[in-house]
């Protein structure tokens, strides 16, 4: 009896300088060539072709949708350049994979957008090779080259990586962080800061009901970081973003005085005249303190 086939055979091109540890966290980042085993190793992918040529990066132990990836990068060394020929049972996915990097680095309006069940009956995924292949998949041969690994010490996590946990204790870090660019007037960091702290704020969001008691939590959390964010875009004279961040706060806050304020003078720089003075007089209405502010500003 024919002994059974390996599903995975390795060939080194070029040995690599230095043997890292793996393990969940690990980031890797590499090049990679897909070619069919076909007659002509017909090729399907060059990551150097695509994205200016910037090498992708994986992140161990994050169920990246094609696990023998994450299987033969461990298998390498930091620069080392193999080529891997895996069989077709392990690579079913691939053409999907394949998809979503090519629509990442094609210009929007060549995108192949749609890949809903019913279109990958009639359709397939948009691309004739990848068709093709699933059609009548072959073994695949990818070439990979490690060009750096990051250790989860290492790096500054994503936030889609982010525990649950993690994405709480680091929202206030980001706020704090924030206001000390602002102190020193680098707008344009505290803004990206602020931006970051709202975006793991409305992703928590989304785990919760709208309104139920830790949704009202994490948006009441928002409202000052909204309001932070909306000055920051004041003093860099991005006015509609003001006043689209003042009454995202002003839906939840219907008497926020900061909001208004800053929105009138918003309202104010893109001459929405009737839209500011209606604003300033609503901030007179809830604190008279400010009239003399007001007063300076609606003559």
């Amino acid at each position: 009896m024919a002994p059974d086939k390996e599903l995975i055979v390795k060939k080194t091109v070029f040995a690599g300088t230095k043997s890292v540890p793996f393990k969940d966290g690990t980031k890797i980042h590499f090049h990679f060539q897909t070619r069919m085993c076909d007659d002509g190793k017909t090729l399907l992918d060059d990551s150097k072709k695509m994205g200016h040529g910037k090498p992708l990066d994986l992140v161990l132990g994050k169920k990246f949708k094609l696990e023998v990836w994450e299987a033969i990068l461990q298998k390498m060394a930091v620069n080392e350049v193999a080529q891997f020929t895996v069989d077709k049972s392990l690579i079913m996915q691939y053409p999907f994979v394949s998809k979503t990097l090519r629509d990442a680095h094609s210009p929007k309006g060549t995108r192949n957008t749609h890949c809903c069940a019913m279109t990958l009956q009639s359709e397939g995924v948009g691309y004739d090779d990848l068709n093709s292949f699933l059609k009548n998949p072959t073994d695949l041969e990818f070439t990979m080259e490690i060009v750096k690994v990051e250790q989860p010490e290492d790096y500054e996590k994503e936030t889609w990586q982010l525990e649950e946990g993690e994405k709480v204790d680091l929202i206030p870090k980001l706020k704090e962080q924030g206001n000390q660019q602002y102190k020193n007037k680098n707008y344009a960091k505290a803004a990206e800061l602020y931006a970051k702290a709202i975006g793991l704020l409305e992703q928590l969001m989304l785990t919760e009901k709208p309104h139920d008691v830790e949704w009202n939590e994490f948006n009441f959390q928002k409202i000052p970081i909204l309001l932070n964010f909306a000055q920051c875009k004041l003093n860099e004279g991005d006015y509609y973003a003001v006043i689209e961040h003042c009454t995202t706060v002003l839906s939840s806050d219907k008497d926020n005085v900061k909001a208004y304020f800053r929105r009138a003078k918003a309202h104010v720089k893109v001459w929405n005249f009737e839209e500011a003075k209606n604003d300033f007089n609503k901030v007179l209405e809830l604190d008279k303190s400010l009239s003399i502010l007001v007063k300076k500003r609606i003559g």
